[in-house]
């Protein structure tokens, strides 16, 4: 077939605005009809049967990966349609509007890479063929929205933008914006420069630094200023955490325990506690790190085995956790135990506010009954990771949160919202690092007489790095608002994660190839992204784990896709 130059060209602002709305309907009809699909394969009396899931667990995960999609466009629709509406909608948002429907659409219909070797396609879910996909306004958006030719325009106007920080318009408000730009100049200034070096080095982040973000009000963003916090919303820690980790994953990671203990705190703990630690929290005086996982369970926090013993006025903590970051430097551990002996699941499980003395690099854990050792890691250094032993740990009984047993699990799910949101913001921020890393690049090597960004297949992967940043970008704010309007938003934080986290990969391995062999050597940046990225897709739930909380909650969703 012979491809006409006028094919090539980029759809009109209008007709792309107005393809990508009829195009959402499309989407969501066959969303609904997948959901009908997954339905069967996983339910039973219409109710959800584990064993129905576990045997059918690639095509539901499909499923997950499959509606996550389509919540992404419906995220990237509702930024261009606000954009429209502010007159703000320019030939660099149109662009990155339809190629991110024609790429996504394009995916959906053939299959969506859940890792390297697993594709989601409809027909996993008993769809061979769905006409909700085959439309000509579809078939338009896929082939003229989503061409080499489209993604090499918005390379182009990237290029032309460089020193400028234009990645297209964020859609956010002044308040957000100033926020932003607040943030990017510290990470641009204080971390950026310095984080090759600790990476290399795997150095603490120095506590210089941690005293800044504390006076810039870091560690209290969201608390209320009863608490001396900003008392602002989650849209806002999205700006911060994704311009911290813009600079360095670790820096941008410093809060995230800070955000768990807090709203554990707040949300669970007693009169006490709030005011014995939350204002302590928001002004970085107290460093909190979790205590969750343990060797032999992981995600599987249902069966964990670390034991709290009552003993007067006292309990003794006896087990082992892994993966614990920032642990040495820490001065609280919010700490997952198991109070009730005869209940090995949930509902033995408490959660303790457990205080330490700060450890160092070479004695990391002075405390009495209490010992570890540190696990040397690929990347996400600067705050180091730990496997701790308790044997005989003691704390006072006041450190049980909320001052009653059993109630652990179900604090700990009240704040994983929240820390999966903050975990897709890290993830937009390296990808957003990758991007300008590989653009700047691209922009200044030349090869064979020109520079590389005028190469097709280099400006397809800094054209395709944009648009699936900013559909992540959008997604993440999406799940944002939905915990700031107070409702629940697991399935939201979970697509965020999930998504982002493969773009934080997706962005890091093309930037690398952009490299070329300079991208393998510890001097540039983007080899320190590529070991970052990787651990995005693993912990605060790994993918695996998303895509199931994501296909459980949607397929218990009445009335919603």
């Amino acid at each position: 077939m012979i491809i006409s130059q006028h094919s090539l060209n980029p759809i009109e602002s209008k007709l792309a605005l107005k393809l990508c709305q009829e195009a959402m309907v499309s989407a969501e009809s066959h969303l609904q009809n997948l959901k009908s699909s997954t339905s069967g394969l996983a339910t039973k009396g219409g109710k959800i049967d584990s064993e129905f899931l576990l045997s059918n667990q690639y095509a539901v995960h499909g499923f997950a990966w499959m509606a996550t999609y389509i919540i992404a466009l419906k995220q990237l629709l509702s930024w261009a349609e606000k954009l429209s509406s502010d007159e703000r909608l320019g030939d660099l948002e149109t662009l990155i509007l339809q190629c991110g429907f024609g790429g996504y659409l394009k995916q959906l219909r053939h299959g969506i890479a859940m890792s390297q070797d697993e594709f989601a396609r409809p027909g996993d879910l008993g769809i061979e063929r769905t006409e909700d996909l085959y439309t000509s306004t579809i078939d338009q958006l896929i082939s003229q929205g989503d061409s080499i030719y489209v993604r090499s325009q918005i390379a182009k106007i990237l290029c032309e933008n460089i020193g400028t920080g234009n990645f297209g318009a964020l859609g956010l408000n002044e308040t957000y914006t100033i926020i932003r730009e607040q943030f990017s100049r510290f990470s641009d200034d204080r971390i950026a420069p310095a984080a090759q070096r600790w990476h290399i080095n795997d150095e603490l982040i120095p506590l210089e630094i941690i005293e800044e973000m504390s006076d810039l009000g870091v560690f209290g963003l969201t608390l209320p200023e009863e608490y001396q916090g900003l008392g602002m919303d989650k849209v806002s820690m999205c700006v911060v955490t994704e311009e911290l980790s813009r600079g360095y994953i670790g820096v941008g990671s410093l809060s995230t325990r800070s955000e768990i203990a807090a709203e554990l705190i707040r949300f669970n703990g007693t009169g006490e506690q709030k005011e014995h630690y939350l204002a302590a929290i928001s002004s970085g005086k107290i460093l909190p790190t979790a205590v969750f996982t343990e060797p032999n369970h992981g995600s599987d926090l249902a069966h964990i085995r670390t034991r709290a013993e009552r003993n007067g006025n006292s309990y003794v903590i006896t087990g082992n956790k892994i993966w614990i970051t920032h642990g040495a430097r820490s001065d609280l551990m919010t700490l997952l135990a198991r109070t009730n002996a005869d209940d090995s699941g949930y509902g033995g499980l408490s959660m303790f506010l457990a205080e330490k003395p700060r450890g160092s690099i070479e004695n990391p854990f002075p405390a009495k009954g209490m010992s570890g050792s540190e696990i040397k890691v690929l990347g996400y250094r600067g705050m180091k990771e730990y496997e701790i032993a308790f044997d005989g740990f003691e704390i006072s009984k006041t450190s049980l949160l909320g001052g009653a047993e059993g109630n652990g699990f179900k604090q700990l799910m009240s704040s994983f919202e929240t820390a999966r949101i903050q975990t897709a913001a890290r993830a937009v921020g390296v990808a957003q690092n990758a991007l300008e890393l590989s653009l700047k690049y691209a922009n200044d090597r030349s090869q064979f007489g020109s520079s590389i960004v005028n190469f097709d297949r280099v400006a397809g992967k800094i054209g395709w790095m944009a648009v699936e940043t900013m559909i992540v970008r959008q997604l993440t704010y999406f799940a944002a608002r939905q915990r700031d309007a107070d409702q629940r938003c697991d399935i939201e934080a979970g697509m965020a994660k999930l998504l982002a986290a493969r773009v934080a990969w997706s962005n890091a391995d093309n930037g690398l190839q952009i490299h070329g062999g300079n991208g393998y050597g510890e001097e540039f940046v983007i080899s320190r992204l590529l070991c970052d990225a990787r651990i995005l897709n693993i912990f605060e739930g790994a993918a695996e784990i998303q895509a199931g909380i994501i296909a459980r909650g949607l397929l218990n969703r009445p009335n919603r896709p």
